[in-house]
């Protein structure tokens, strides 16, 4: 009889343990439930892609409940999505016109980039190019006017290999190809050449084509890792001046940081170089976006440099701080 009473108390004492410890599991399996994950959606400029991503990471060693979508597709499927709402924010990489604003965009500048003229090395003059660079007349005539056929007629070379300009644009609504066009005046409707889906599309075609010329977002000329030129694809050089050479305050492609040190110091011309932006329609609400967008404005910063773009003055940050508020 003791020993069934034994038994009975043990298997009790069992059973108490057992069930105490199946309930802390459900508690922590409640607790981890209960951490809501928030989603924040962007789509937008391929300028800003790379810097986006960036963020995000960093963002998510300090914030991982937050979970980002980004996905480039041009500055124009940016502005569409964000004012339909298909995502949370648009990647802009142009000037916001008082049209925009007036359908309820809503903006924070973040940093600055540049549009370049792209060329392949191979071209048969490449190395006149080099020396004269291309004045803003002269790539008007190309991607504008198209009043020049030739790359001879171009330089002026008599007697050469008679070689055809073959022109690139974007096919897609592109802050790049607005920012291009508005060195000359236009809008990219105005541009002329044969259309590429997004800056890899361009910077593909160019690579492809010895007598190619295009346009490109800076990091699809140089590597983020060496700062060197990508290979097959360079940038031509601007003659600012407009005096048939390449002075040495014009000489501002050699590596990633030199060109970034002269978009920052107004050696290149802007436009083609620009601010980006994020979007929205209307301020947002959403607590989670607007802690993301201080933290890019503060601690983010510090990416920028070191990502491949330059930073905005202090004042312009505190500008953009001051709207979140």
């Amino acid at each position: 009889m003791n020993n069934i009473k034994y038994s009975l108390v043990a298997f009790a004492l069992l059973l108490f343990v057992s069930c105490g410890h199946s309930s802390d599991t459900n508690n922590a399996t409640d607790t981890n439930s209960n951490k809501t994950e928030v989603s924040i959606s962007f789509s937008g400029a391929f300028a800003l892609y790379p810097l986006a991503q960036k963020w995000a990471e960093a963002y998510n060693k300090t914030h991982p409940d937050v979970r980002f979508d980004i996905q480039a597709g041009g500055a124009g499927k940016g502005l569409t999505d964000a004012l339909s709402g298909a995502v949370d924010v648009g990647m802009f990489s142009r000037e916001i016109t008082d049209a925009e604003k007036s359908k309820g965009v809503w903006y924070i500048a973040l940093c600055k980039d540049a549009v370049i003229p792209t060329i392949n090395p191979a071209n048969p003059y490449i190395n006149t190019i080099r020396e004269r660079g291309i004045t803003k007349d002269q790539f008007k005539a190309i991607f504008v006017d198209q009043s020049v056929k030739t790359w001879d007629a171009l330089l002026n070379i008599k007697g050469g290999q008679n070689a055809k300009v073959d022109v690139f644009t974007r096919s897609d609504a592109s802050g790049a190809a607005d920012s291009w066009a508005a060195f000359f005046g236009k809008k990219q409707e105005n541009l002329k050449g044969l259309g590429m889906n997004g800056d890899p599309g361009v910077s593909d075609a160019v690579k492809r084509d010895k007598n190619a010329i295009g346009y490109n977002n800076t990091l699809f000329l140089y590597d983020i890792k060496t700062g060197k030129p990508v290979p097959g694809i360079e940038a031509v050089p601007i003659d600012v001046n407009a005096n048939g050479k390449i002075d040495a305050d014009e000489q501002n492609y050699s590596d990633l940081n030199t060109f970034l040190k002269a978009v920052n110091d107004g050696k290149f011309p802007s436009p083609p170089a620009r601010d980006l932006y994020f979007i929205t329609k209307g301020k947002p609400a959403k607590k989670e976006l607007l802690d993301f967008f201080n933290w890019v404005l503060t601690d983010g910063q510090q990416l920028v440099q070191s990502a491949g773009y330059v930073p905005l003055p202090q004042e312009v940050i505190k500008e953009q701080i001051d709207k979140l508020k």
